[in-house]
């Protein structure tokens, strides 16, 4: 990979960690970078690169609570249901000292059978470093694949009971991790409620405490009991419907909240019956564990208390826990899918009545380790892939305009006047620009790619977009930088006294991620703008080069614009003679004639290349008259007063521009009131082939020695009508 510049790490305020995100103290890219054991499985990776619902699910229940093979074809099943009801599971486990978001078959099988495999651990937040450390393979419990689930930007786990209070727990201070980890995880945790060994009563106050949302996932708020749909406890809220439980979640992440929400699910209804029988089955183990001492003995009591149940009913709790967690998988898909067609339409959907309002605030998925997943897209609905790729800068201009006052007075002060945002960007204007021209009926086809903070800035930019009817997918989010904003400060009649631009985010763009924007989308047309690095520019235009796919270059500014260069050299003797490295040009007169000057004083004009590409041009005798008849025209036949086109001979413009041309294929070269001068070279095969020169028409055209053509045309400008 090309050397890149890199934006330094900052400690963030407290509380400023956006959801979906780091969700504990850093990013799941930040502990790659650092060689943590972890392996995101392909197909979760895709998922999550695409916005498409994941379900996270646990191993514990493999691991340490059933016995084997019942614990592989339940495994196999949940993950099954998950597929089903239209997500992707992502089963996260412990294997060999390395964790896994997402596991293969043979993974799965290993973790299950605990017969050959004796020496697999049950995985809490406290025995995540010793398991990895050591080697071993484990099995996550609730609060461990929070974790996991939270660092990759999972928003929704399913399992079977969630952790608590251990009765006595007044006493023994014995609390379940996971209560702790889903106050600190935005993650939606569904579960059959809580674990009816447990004191169901104190788990739900010490929730409360924490701060954690408990939702019964039911008609009613009855809160339920894991084996029983009712514990005679309620629930403070309650859902019937995915769209809500996944409405609640994206408006915790809208608001940057930090904790997770339980969504109790009660067991089917057909398990009911038997739901007072195995609770009595729990009350005798409860006892029993007393009495041996086994509630002493911290997190095996959980596994031994289910597996004495199991024991006390003859097998008969195993079906209501399979159908209970088969259950929770089912609801968590469909929960998750909800999610994601929430934040893929950009809108809230209202279920009930088929309304819509704008969504605000997008909550965000985590990108992951490859740079496909080293930043994250704000998230818009799946869209087919662009045909136009615009790439570079997306910003906020702040326009500070002063009223009418002394120069002295506003100096050093303060001044009345009026403060304005709108957005702007090169690059983004260039996309609108092109969304705007192509119509509603090819609205999707352009797709802006451009690097924004998690600021107010970057939402506006999203928000904004989304209401012109942009897409928004190609925004990519750094945790670590600043949404670009370009702050100008006017006089009273509008002349720029100042001001501060603030693009390094786009300065400091990684090529790589933008590599995997045009890989995946494989455009027909690239657009890029003079604010990225040349180091960036240098690997997009070797990108188009080698997938054949024009490129058009906005130089930005007269310094910006030299940045090309650089790309134009390494990439000179790598084409045919008729074909220019870079498709298309758009500099104002000031840039053209500093990438002239800069061309001549970098020696590009002595390559071989360039001498070819400018004799097979032809351009004699013939072509200078025909020019020189031209400028002789005024650039507008409505407006004399707008001068003539005089500036193309006399100030050397059209020779400037032919110079450049074996580097530019075609030239738009924007003269401000004068109009835009296009100039470019074809080959045999174009329609210009059979076009001769017209001055009515504004254009001069000469036949290249290889059968192309060189076209300049001049197209007049038009009035604008100012309100």
């Amino acid at each position: 990979m090309l050397p890149k510049l890199r934006i330094p790490r900052r400690s963030a305020p407290l509380g400023r960690n956006t959801p979906s995100r780091v969700l504990s103290t850093r990013s799941l890219k930040a502990a790659l970078q650092e060689g943590a054991p972890i392996d995101v499985h392909p197909e979760v990776q895709d998922a999550l690169a695409h916005g498409k619902p994941v379900v996270a699910l646990e191993t514990t229940i493999i691991t340490h609570g059933m016995p084997y093979p019942i614990n592989l074809t339940t495994a196999q099943s949940v993950e099954k249901n998950v597929r089903d009801n239209g997500a992707i599971p992502a089963t996260i486990g412990f294997i060999g000292g390395r964790v896994k978001i997402g596991l293969e078959p043979k993974e799965l099988e290993r973790l299950a059978d605990v017969e050959n495999n004796k020496g697999v651990v049950k995985v809490s937040r406290r025995d995540i470093g010793a398991t990895l450390a050591l080697k071993k393979d484990g099995g996550t419990t609730c609060s461990a694949t929070l974790i996991f689930a939270a660092l990759a930007g999972i928003k929704v786990f399913a399992t079977g009971g969630l952790g608590g209070v251990h009765r006595g727990g007044e006493n023994s201070m014995d609390v379940s991790a996971d209560l702790h980890e889903l106050s600190r995880c935005p993650v939606g945790l569904v579960s059959a409620g809580v674990k009816s060994i447990l004191d169901i009563g104190r788990t739900l106050e010490y929730l409360e405490t924490l701060g954690v949302p408990v939702v019964t996932y039911a008609e009613t708020n009855n809160f339920p009991a894991f084996y029983t749909r009712n514990s005679g406890f309620k629930s403070p809220w309650s859902v019937s419907d995915a769209v809500s439980a996944a409405r609640i979640l994206h408006t915790q992440a809208q608001l940057g909240m930090a904790n997770g929400t339980l969504f109790a699910v009660p067991i089917p209804e057909q398990y009911e019956a038997i739901g007072q029988t195995l609770q009595e089955a729990v009350e005798v183990a409860l006892v029993e564990a007393e009495e041996k001492g086994i509630n002493k003995l911290g997190k095996e009591a959980t596994p031994w208390l289910l597996k004495r149940v199991g024991e006390l009913t003859a097998g008969k709790s195993l079906p209501s826990n399979i159908a209970l967690i088969e259950n929770t998988a089912r609801v968590g898909a469909q929960i998750a899918k909800s999610y994601s067609e929430l934040l893929a339409s950009g809108k809230e959907v209202d279920k009930t009545s088929g309304s819509s309002g704008l969504w605000t605030s997008p909550a965000r998925t985590l990108k992951l380790s490859d740079p496909a997943f080293s930043a994250k897209p704000i998230p818009a609905k799946e869209q087919s892939p662009g045909r136009l790729l615009v790439i570079g800068s997306a910003a906020v201009d702040i326009t500070a305009q002063a009223q009418t006052v002394d120069p002295s007075v506003s100096l050093h002060s303060t001044v009345p006047g009026s403060v304005t945002t709108s957005l702007g960007g090169v690059a983004r204007n260039m996309a609108e620009a092109a969304h705007r021209s192509l119509g509603p009926s090819l609205a999707d086809t352009t797709l802006l790619v451009s690097p924004v903070g998690t600021d107010g800035f970057g939402r506006m930019l999203a928000e904004e977009s989304k209401q012109l009817g942009m897409r928004t997918d190609g925004f990519l989010e750094l945790s670590d930088a600043r949404t670009a904003v370009c702050n100008m400060v006017l006089d009273g009649s509008g002349g720029l006294t100042g001001g501060v631009a603030d693009m390094g985010i786009v300065q400091s763009f990684d090529s790589a991620l933008i590599i995997d924007r045009l890989s995946q989308h494989k455009p027909e047309l690239v657009a890029v703008d003079g604010n990225l690095s040349e180091e960036t520019l240098q690997t997009i235009v070797n990108h188009t080069i080698q997938k054949d796919i024009p490129i058009f270059f906005e130089p930005t500014s007269v310094i910006k614009s030299l940045r090309i260069l650089p790309a134009v050299k390494a990439s000179l003797g790598t084409l045919a003679s008729n074909r220019s490295p870079i498709s298309y040009l758009s500099p104002n007169i000031l840039e053209l004639g500093a990438l002239y000057q800069a061309a001549r004083d970098n020696d590009l004009t002595s390559h071989d290349v360039w001498w070819r590409a400018i004799d097979d041009m032809s351009v004699g005798t013939e072509f200078r008259l025909h020019l020189d008849h031209l400028s002789r025209r005024n650039a507008c036949d409505t407006n004399p007063d707008k001068g003539s086109l005089g500036f193309l001979v006399n100030d050397g413009i059209a020779q400037m521009a032919i110079h450049l041309l074996p580097f530019f294929q075609h030239i738009v070269l924007k003269c401000g009131q004068l109009g835009v001068i296009v100039i470019f070279r074809t080959n045999e095969i174009s329609s210009w082939s059979q076009e001769r020169t017209n001055v009515r028409e504004r254009q001069v055209i000469v036949q290249g020695r290889s059968g192309g053509s060189l076209v300049l045309k001049h197209y007049p400008g038009g009035d604008i009508e100012r309100s």
